[in-house]
């Protein structure tokens, strides 16, 4: 079986023997190491230089158009333009802190709020979805008067020093030694299929006895913090309803439920929140990446008497959290969303996507399980002989379908999962175009 894999070495430019490369490519990525140093994270065995984007599609330095399957942060398309008019309109008239009134801000809450049920009526707005992620914790922390969290096995959260804490594949183990004093871990929902259990069952069996090791290690239990798709466990979407019960045992323990939307949010999975397929309202939930198109924004939106407690031990600001440019990226967002009916298409062609790739399980051995909701979805690779995963595999497919002009990464504990998440104007036409390629990829493997 492969060893489990740390967020950033999936799909990673190891930085080795570029002998091979073009005089260009081999200048950016000396420049890119000499100037980033250790911190530089580039995809591909063979790194691509972007220059341009446009819908589905994304433009390399050398005129190669590429099918992005993967970018799920310009969500309504690259460089759309409606966003990039409201972006410029606003820029050119106003952009400043959030200290004055200033309509668009305002509009923008209001009509962002008007998505969400009650009584999740208060709105704090951040640049990130780390930053998201992180105020939320403190809110948490502040109302429940506790420490403790817990999260999936190999979630991602942000990248915060508390969010980091709460980000397992972001660390170099995604085991429980590597956890934080105050942070249990848990699996992911994955887990109980296999073993002929209910998945909702297990899963709040597993929240349950994390929160008693919290009490009994003088910790408490502070909140759950769930990302409703669990894509960086590598996409568990259903049954559908499943996250219900937990929603029930973290309440009555006295913590906070905590979605994380930053992924599954703004129609994704085929409604507007990843939450919603579970038929539950969080205490608080956390935007972020796609509410911009990739503007940077984020949100956190809560309960006024959640955030009030909070704001009476700490005065909360932001300078760039809510600016007029923020808000009319976020607003040209939503219009988008509605005006072409994405959460729609999500849920249509999404469907068809998966129907494709689950007629190719049956063609490959290789592959292991399709799961997923709207234009969100994982397939695993596995040995067809022993079922482990199959990371290398996985590896050899991400680069095969780079080489023929698609875009795609990975996912999982193992990061034998491909990770299917495509901009929601994605369609028909490409779904099919994606399928028939990984067909013949996997043909020649």
């Amino acid at each position: 079986m492969s060893g489990t894999k740390q967020i950033l070495a999936l799909n990673r430019f190891g930085g080795g023997d570029t002998a091979g490369f073009n005089a260009r490519l081999q200048e950016r990525l000396a420049l890119r190491q000499a100037t980033f140093g250790a911190a530089s994270v580039l995809f591909y065995e063979q790194p691509i230089e972007m220059v341009r984007g446009n819908g589905v599609y994304l433009y390399d330095a050398t005129g190669n158009q590429y099918l992005d399957m993967y970018n799920n942060v310009p969500s309504v398309g690259h460089c759309h333009p409606h966003v990039v008019s409201a972006i410029a309109a606003q820029a050119a008239r106003l952009n400043v802190h959030t200290r004055y009134l200033s309509q668009p801000v305002e509009d923008y809450a209001v009509r962002l709020l008007s998505h969400f049920p009650a009584p999740l009526t208060n709105l704090a707005m951040t640049c990130t979805g780390s930053e998201s992620n992180d105020l939320a914790m403190r809110i948490a922390t502040a109302v429940t008067g506790a420490r403790g969290f817990i999260v999936t096995r190999s979630a991602y959260h942000g990248n915060t020093a508390a969010v980091t804490a709460i980000s397992p594949s972001s660390l170099s183990s995604a085991s429980s030694t590597s956890a934080a004093p105050h942070v249990r871990i848990i699996p992911a929902p994955a887990a109980a299929p296999a073993v002929g259990g209910d998945v909702a069952n297990l899963f709040a069996q597993s929240v349950s006895a994390a929160i008693a090791d919290l009490q009994a290690a003088g910790i408490g239990f502070a909140g759950l913090v769930v990302d409703s798709i669990f894509s960086s466990d590598g996409i568990f979407a259903d049954p559908a309803g499943f996250l219900a019960p937990t929603l029930a045992l973290v309440h009555g323990a006295g913590g906070l439920f905590i979605a994380d939307e930053v992924q599954p949010g703004f129609g994704r999975t085929g409604v507007m929140w990843g939450f919603e397929r579970h038929g539950i309202t969080p205490d608080i939930v956390t935007l972020g990446k796609p509410m911009g198109n990739g503007f940077p924004m984020g949100g956190v939106i809560t309960r006024p008497e959640f955030l009030a407690r909070f704001c009476q031990e700490t005065g909360y600001f932001n300078t760039f959290g809510g600016n007029p440019v923020a808000a009319a990226a976020g607003d040209a967002v939503l219009d988008v969303i509605a005006e072409e009916g994405l959460i729609e298409n999500a849920a249509s062609t999404g469907a068809l996507l998966k129907q494709g790739l689950e007629e190719l399980q049956g063609e490959f051995a290789c592959i292991g399980g399709v799961r997923g909701a709207g234009l969100f979805i994982g397939l695993d690779f596995n040995d067809s002989a022993t079922g482990a995963p199959d990371q290398p595999m996985a590896s050899r497919v991400i680069n095969a379908l780079k080489e023929n002009f698609i875009l795609i990464g990975a996912a999982g504990l193992y990061g034998h999962t491909l990770k299917i998440r495509p901009p929601l104007c994605f369609t028909p036409n490409h779904a099919g175009q994606f399928v028939e390629t990984l067909r013949q990829v996997l043909r020649a493997a």
